[in-house]
């Protein structure tokens, strides 16, 4: 259970510690400066929220239709123009054909291999650490300002706990390889057991229980307000009490966001689960990823403006469309998955864009392959590490644009390669200052080799 001593002894200290401020105690935080976390400065203030497909999608239903090509290559969902003349998407994605002008697709992104990993995440090119924990070993595990955690992981139980848990079989998301415990993900929602000793002094662990955090923040507040302490308390205590409070439960509850964007975000309604055949054995994570995606991305833009620079959203493994005992073709998978992916990701998108955020917000979204440019007998797509989908929205980057050509089959790269360490450096230069981290002393080699790597050169 998370502890809180009362906030009413002024020889107590407010316990969330672990939830929050890098390893300080209240006063040594809140009097240095509201001090910066250890090369904090490296850091560019700006945020990326890592949508991963995973599965494996396909690269031909999803970007890049080729339409004249034949009938076992071309998308089965078909095509749809988008704001950018000459350029179509597979047919699910209305929407975000629509947006084309405010997105960047890759289509000659490589990923090396079909294998069933979680790879960007978590793969070779990160050194086995999640690729949020390579961002928080340099701008710390947590927002100075807010207390946030500066990496968290969102899985459907993060605003569901009716759905199933993470699916880590083929890689644990939370892992980060050389650099330490203290730089995992944050990821709430889950059921495991909270941290023991929850001291300010400790750094982030693990918070397993969003709901009994949010509980009992609420009843120390209600108690504290009503008591009437708040006169004539200890200034370093309150504003500690009030950021957490404020800035970490606060981002973490969807019931304080205005209910017209909750809706506006919300794919519950695109997929019921009565219009899903039960004969896949992945049923029930088609049903959870249609309950939770849009929610998933609302509350990780709620994080992001909060502080978190990294926010890793997956739903379940449920981008693997081979058409076997498992899993839909990629004609009835798309309309399970596209469709609510389509909604999410346009709802994301423009609120952002309205909220003033496209600039300070990265969206990327991929799997760890692509599809087989051929539709096996059964109409699905097997496993592809020859081409894979990429699409990229915010950041500062220049959108509006379709990178590189693949193939007519849409089975390899033409022009402009995109390969993992391209996009892994993309990501870590939108949050960090790489030519001040290269000569700062001290910055684990795990970044500096991640982030040594070329960038994608057409988005900068």
């Amino acid at each position: 259970m998370l502890k809180i001593t009362s906030p009413h002894s002024r020889r107590e200290l407010l316990r969330i510690g672990g939830l929050a401020l890098g390893g300080l105690t209240v006063p040594g935080w809140l009097t240095s400066e509201l001090a910066a976390a250890p090369r904090g400065h490296l850091s560019t203030g700006k945020s990326v929220i890592f949508l991963f497909m995973h599965g494996g999608p396909s690269q031909i239903e999803t970007f890049d239709p080729k339409m004249t090509a034949p009938s076992d290559i071309h998308s089965a969902t078909g095509e749809i123009a988008t704001s950018l003349p000459g350029f179509t998407f597979g047919g699910t994605f209305p929407r975000l054909a629509g947006l084309a002008h405010k997105l960047a697709v890759v289509r000659s992104f490589v990923t090396g291999d079909g294998n069933h990993d979680i790879k960007p995440i978590v793969g070779r090119h990160t050194s086995g650490a999640n690729l949020g924990s390579l961002y928080s070993a340099v701008a710390g595990a947590n927002h100075t300002g807010t207390g946030m955690p500066t990496n968290a992981a969102l899985f459907p139980q993060a605003v569901d706990p009716t759905t199933g848990p993470a699916i880590k079989s083929f890689g644990q998301f939370e892992a980060t390889g050389a650099l330490g415990a203290g730089y995992a993900p944050f990821v709430p929602g889950t059921s495991g057991d909270l941290q023991q000793d929850m001291e300010l002094r400790l750094p982030l662990e693990r918070l397993g229980d969003r709901r009994a955090l949010l509980d009992e923040l609420d009843r120390v507040r209600f108690s504290f307000d009503a008591d009437g302490k708040r006169d004539g308390r200890d200034p370093l205590r309150e504003q500690a009490f009030g950021t957490i409070v404020g800035g970490v439960a606060g981002a973490f509850d969807l019931s304080r966001e205005d209910p017209a964007v909750v809706a506006r975000y919300d794919t519950a309604s695109l997929v019921r689960p009565d219009q899903i055949s039960r004969q896949w054995n992945n049923y029930n994570h088609y049903v959870d990823n249609a309950k939770s995606l849009g929610k998933l991305l609302l509350l990780a833009r709620r994080l992001c403006e909060a502080g978190c620079g990294f926010v890793t959203v997956t739903t379940s493994f449920v981008w693997d469309m081979h058409a076997d005992v498992n899993n839909a073709g990629v004609e009835e998978g798309m309309r399970y998955m596209g469709v609510p992916f389509d909604h999410a990701v346009s709802a994301f998108v423009e609120d952002v864009s309205q909220r003033g955020l496209s600039d300070r917000i990265l969206l990327v979204c991929c799997g760890e392959m692509g599809r087989s440019p051929r539709l096996n007998p059964r109409g699905g797509r097997d496993h592809w590490g020859n081409l894979a989908p990429l699409l990229l929205s915010g950041g500062g980057l220049k959108m509006g644009q379709v990178i590189g050509q693949s193939t007519r089959d849409a089975g390899e790269a033409l022009s402009d390669p995109v390969r993992i360490d391209n996009l892994v450096a993309t990501v870590l230069h939108t949050l960090l200052d790489y030519s001040e981290l290269r000569v700062t002393r001290g910055v684990p080699n795990e970044v500096l080799q991640a982030a040594s790597a070329d960038p994608i050169a057409r988005l900068l």
